[in-house]
């Protein structure tokens, strides 16, 4: 495929719904297969294929650097990790208390 032109990074706003990001895909989509095509022979599906799952793969890396996926990342790990420590302390609860470990601290 010879196109390229200078390629912009998606920004927050474009992957901030699903609305969006279809729009913001199906534009930059629309617009690199137009340029390949630029009224020569017809564009064979798998090079219309290979430009949408381009595009997908750039909008799923915005996606997953975005602040809202950092911090609904950070919630889940918060959840995850205070889930396994809570089944640590059941399980080694009888132990701990037997070596000075109140339930609740003053």
């Amino acid at each position: 495929m010879v196109e390229r032109k200078t390629e912009q990074a998606y920004s927050w706003e474009e992957v901030f719904s699903f609305d969006r990001l279809k729009r913001a895909i199906t534009t930059r989509a629309l617009n690199r297969i137009e340029s390949i095509w630029q009224g020569k022979e017809p564009i064979s599906p798998e090079q219309i294929s290979e430009v949408i799952s381009d595009e997908w793969q750039k909008a799923k890396v915005a996606v997953r650097s975005s602040p809202a996926a950092r911090e609904a990342f950070r919630k889940y790990l918060e959840h995850t990790v205070s889930s396994e420590i809570d089944k640590l302390i059941q399980k080694d609860k009888v132990e701990l208390e037997s070596l000075g470990v109140v339930e609740r601290s003053l």
